[in-house]
């Protein structure tokens, strides 16, 4: 295997060492380089070198090369090191082909997103609607590529630069890109040039991106859920808009922190009460790696709600919540404890945006159905129902 300049870049996850891999914008800018170096040398290459903003040298080789009179394209391969990326393993490519000066461009290089390549729809992304979907860090990066080539080879015309990704309308319906509004293809991403493996970070911009593109929509409520029992819950059992549901995942905190940023008027979240028990403890980051406290809040509360300490120490020995909710409905204090756990989902919420913001949350069990909402949850979706935006 061909060194990249990553063997020494790794972290550790669970025990375990995870390398790191680089970016659908380093790929794109590697393949413009490569294909701008190979049209104005004249000659064939394999590789090329890629500094990226995060200071690293990559090595990338190129792959299906293909060389005529007009132009030449090339293809990078990306690789995610050891992070879960639907984009992992496929050719980002670029052709480039030589041009007239383009007469209204601040940059001799014309940069086109073809094929594969996804479309903005929407407002509220980095891209204006129509644009292809290059961020503005990979876009300056395959244009200073292209014009490092040109100055290297004292070319001084002008240069079309068409990046395409032929599995990439394919892989796009694995990506965030259809909530976005964005069709046809993946986006040409990073802000670094290099994945870090399971980045958080990776997945909170995700959310503060679909976040600002439904403010950007007009919309002030938001409706959140942090995963998949909470969309179907929405979907199937709840007189609200589906479709402008954003997934927040166990990052309960930074929603309500951008959100507040953002100037967001409030948040409704719809959420299995495994995840957001943890919220009546404090807990804003519901991932079972960083706290799990299901048994202990439910107990306590049980306690609370008039529960013995037999019902108690049964909850404790609970490996679910949904077994737990049975010992509680024996014990017949599952309605009282859901309401002393609502409530203070409500005080952490608040207490977590210093009540800048009107938050609230629906609790519900696969097996129990609702359970229960907090204080503000009723008025946050009226708010939701008679938004302008839905008409």
């Amino acid at each position: 295997m061909e060194k990249n300049g990553l063997e020494d870049y790794y972290v550790i996850r669970n025990q375990k060492k995870m390398r790191f891999g680089y970016t659908t914008g380093s790929c794109a800018a590697g393949a413009c380089k490569g294909a701008a170096e190979m049209l104005l040398s004249g000659k064939k290459i394999s590789s090329v070198n890629l500094m990226t903003p995060r200071g690293i040298l990559l090595t990338l080789s190129l792959e299906d090369i293909q060389i005529s009179q007009e132009a030449v394209s090339c293809a990078v391969r990306k690789d995610a090191g050891d992070d879960p990326d639907t984009t992992n393993g496929i050719l980002i490519y670029a052709k480039v082909k030589k041009i007239p000066l383009p007469k209204e461009e601040t940059s001799k290089i014309l940069l086109e997103g073809g094929a594969g390549v996804g479309r903005v729809t929407k407002p509220g992304l980095s891209q204006k609607v129509g644009e292809p979907a290059i961020n503005p860090v990979p876009r300056a990066m395959i244009l200073k590529a292209a014009e490092e080539i040109c100055d290297a080879y004292g070319y001084e015309g002008g240069l079309s630069v068409e990046i395409f990704v032929p599995a990439g309308e394919e892989t796009a319906k694995k990506t965030f890109n259809p909530r976005l509004g964005i069709l046809g293809g993946i986006s040409i991403l990073g802000t670094t040039g290099i994945v870090e493996p399971m980045s958080e970070k990776a997945l909170i911009e995700s959310i503060r991106v679909e976040m600002k593109q439904h403010v950007s929509q007009g919309e002030e409520y938001l409706l959140m859920t942090p995963g998949n029992y909470g969309e179907e819950y929405l979907k199937d059992q709840m007189d609200l808009p589906f479709e402008r549901n954003i997934k927040c995942s166990n990052y309960v905190g930074e929603t309500i922190d951008m959100a507040v940023d953002m100037g967001v008027k409030g948040i409704l979240f719809i959420s299995h009460i495994g995840k957001f028990v943890k919220v009546a403890a404090g807990i804003m980051n519901t991932h079972s790696h960083s706290a799990d406290a299901r048994m202990e809040v439910l107990a306590s509360n049980a306690i609370r709600a008039g529960g013995d300490l037999a019902c108690a120490k049964k909850i404790l020995d609970c490996s679910t919540t949904d077994e737990a909710l049975n010992v509680l409905a024996l014990s017949g204090v599952l309605e009282k404890t859901m309401k002393e756990i609502t409530s203070r989902i409500q005080f952490y919420l608040n207490h977590r945006s210093y009540e800048q913001i009107l938050l609230g949350a629906v609790i519900f069990s696969n097996v129990h159905g609702y359970l229960g909402q907090t204080e503000d949850a009723q008025t946050l979706v009226k708010k939701i129902q008679e938004q302008d935006v839905w008409k």
